[in-house]
């Protein structure tokens, strides 16, 4: 999907779109729409589709091109460093402020502030931000006045349902609405249809280059199963495991047993991907048993599935077919899923949290069917 289009190597290279699906088509046009005008933008799409790419094309493509592009990825830092990050601080604010140091925010006067991972700010900076986002106005930490005013194009990122949280109360609806003026939707890899077989060759031919190898050649059984892989990780996940198998299989050619583990681990029918009748059984055994730990023997989804998981014992479908499993017994409510897997009740955030991070969360509208002694529950509370 991204790459960079090779110039002198004193210039910067210039993202690019890769891709001729329709998909990409659309993504193209939105980008040159935005990039004529200074509106704020929202860019959403699943983790790895490569957001940060699409807002510096925006901004390299712009009218503030000739200025600064700077990045601020909200989940990376506590409320306290973040907002001493975006709007900087005086001297003694706090320990550790041995001088007065500017915020990225200031830096990018005239230029692009581009906020990653939006979704996971905090409540309290969500207001500081949306204060910023109507007036441009800077107070340092530590500061008891405004210290001037900056203009800077808002351009925002996040793999996150904002409104879902702001439906449970983790977003501010006024917020959402000053950030969603232009809204850029990158569609995951799965849905991009022969798009990765060019993406495919164009990151073959650049980590080649890049390490100063052969490239190595695929057979048929491997381009079929790399062009059927549902990519959970998207085009972050494709670009490491081609770098893989360039590096291990320089010159070489490279089998289906080449590949890496957790690809051939994933492969199933029902996906739209394969994987041998034995790696079926023995996924259904292996989820069938941490359902039994966590359900028959009270043990929590942390302990029994979470370390299996971090370890890559178990697979991003393995645990998606635990979600689904859950899912389908409490008809469709997380949060009696928590309760399913043995988890506290204060564990709801974090457990949706970790689904998110990991596209494991699945849509629950499809396992909510109406239960027949639900009108009359209905009528009872009525009375």
């Amino acid at each position: 999907m991204f790459g960079r289009r090779d110039q002198a190597e004193a210039a910067p290279a210039t993202p690019l779109l890769l891709g001729q699906s329709p998909e990409m088509e659309r993504l193209r046009e939105d980008v040159r729409a935005a990039a004529r005008s200074d509106a704020k933008v929202l860019i959403v799409g699943e983790t790895g589709v490569g957001k940060e790419i699409v807002a510096q094309m925006i901004h390299e493509t712009g009218r503030r091109r000739a200025r600064t592009f700077v990045t601020i990825n909200c989940a990376g830092l506590p409320d306290s460093l973040l907002e001493s990050e975006l709007f900087g601080h005086v001297k003694g604010s706090f320990t550790g402020a041995y001088r007065d140091k500017p915020g990225l925010a200031t830096m990018a006067d005239n230029g692009t502030l581009f906020l990653d991972e939006l979704g996971e700010m905090s409540l309290r900076m969500q207001a500081l931000l949306l204060r910023f986002a109507e007036t441009g106005e800077i107070q340092r930490v530590g500061s008891d006045r405004i210290e001037g005013r900056v203009n800077v194009r808002i351009v925002a990122a996040t793999n996150r349902n904002l409104q879902e949280r702001i439906a449970s109360g983790d977003f501010r609806e006024d917020l959402y609405y000053r950030l969603n003026v232009l809204r850029l939707s990158i569609p995951p890899l799965r849905e991009r249809g022969g798009d990765v077989a060019i993406l495919l060759r164009h990151y073959l031919a650049e980590s080649a280059r890049i390490h100063r190898v052969e490239i190595p050649r695929l057979s048929a059984a491997v381009e079929d199963i790399l062009t059927s892989y549902r990519w959970p990780g998207n085009v972050r996940e494709l670009k490491n495991v081609v770098e893989r198998v360039v590096v291990r299989h320089a010159g070489g050619d490279v089998a289906p047993e080449h590949l890496p583990a957790e690809i051939m681990d994933a492969m199933t029918f029902g996906s739209g991907t394969i994987r041998p009748a034995a790696s079926l059984a023995e996924a259904k055994s292996r989820v069938e048993g941490l359902w039994e730990q966590m359900t028959v023997d009270g043990q929590s989804f942390w302990t029994a599935v979470y370390p299996l998981f971090i370890d890559r014992e178990l697979t991003k479908t393995d645990l998606r077919e635990l979600i689904k499993a859950g899912l389908q017994r409490t008809q469709g409510s997380y949060r009696k899923l928590v309760e399913l897997f043995r988890m506290a009740p204060g564990d709801y955030k974090r457990f949706l949290a970790f689904l998110y991070q990991h596209d494991c969360h699945l849509p629950f509208h499809g396992f909510r069917e109406p239960r027949p002694e639900e009108p009359a529950t209905v009528r009872s509370r009525a009375r």
